[in-house]
């Protein structure tokens, strides 16, 4: 904004690395008149914390979200898919001057784009875009430790921790888990 360019957009995603479940990616457009306080890198913060913040993002920014189902990640491997949810969940949003994207990849977008590791530590719209996106994601996968019990969803969001790995050992994968990932292939492979 310091070098003239309004309607600055961040997007990050939120969901690369787990087993099972989408990958989700926000686009915000903070209103620099109206920044929440608190905004932080979405993994520096508690579950509360991020809990606290998204309807405050949501009531004074632009917010795009988009979903990268299990069926796409999959089909095109973890990074095309969250390239496309970046994309997707850009075009929600209109009149973009600059895209500020999480990390060293950029998405093709209809507007000029940077690339900043560790961006969400460092900028306020790609922190409240990680933040987005961290919480809509948690959200779908407590959502689905409902229909899938004995898995532990809702602890562990997908993520490949001990309780996960067990619950695959004694149940097999249901279809919200990456089939492409070498963990999940390799009990298919038996």
């Amino acid at each position: 904004m310091r070098k003239g360019r309004r309607h600055v957009c961040g997007i990050d995603e939120a969901g690369r690395g787990p087993w099972a479940g989408p990958v989700v990616a926000a686009a915000v457009v903070l209103d620099p008149d109206c920044i929440p306080d608190g905004l932080n890198d979405s993994k520096k913060l508690t579950e509360a914390q991020r809990e606290a913040l998204f309807a405050p993002i949501l009531a004074t920014a632009r917010v795009g979200i988009a979903i990268a189902h299990v069926e796409r990640i999959d089909r095109d491997n973890i990074l095309q898919a969250t390239l496309w949810a970046m994309g997707e969940a850009l075009k929600q949003i209109d009149d973009v001057a600059l895209a500020l994207v999480d990390g060293n990849r950029a998405p093709a977008l209809p507007c000029p784009v940077e690339t900043i590791i560790e961006g969400d530590a460092k900028c306020f719209s790609i922190a409240a875009a990680s933040i987005i996106a961290k919480v809509t994601r948690d959200r779908i996968m407590v959502g689905h430790d409902v229909t899938y019990p004995l898995y532990g969803f809702a602890r562990h969001k997908g993520y490949g921790t001990a309780f996960h790995q067990d619950a695959l050992q004694r149940h097999g994968p249901t279809p919200l888990h990456r089939r492409s990932f070498a963990p999940i292939a390799a009990l298919f492979s038996r």
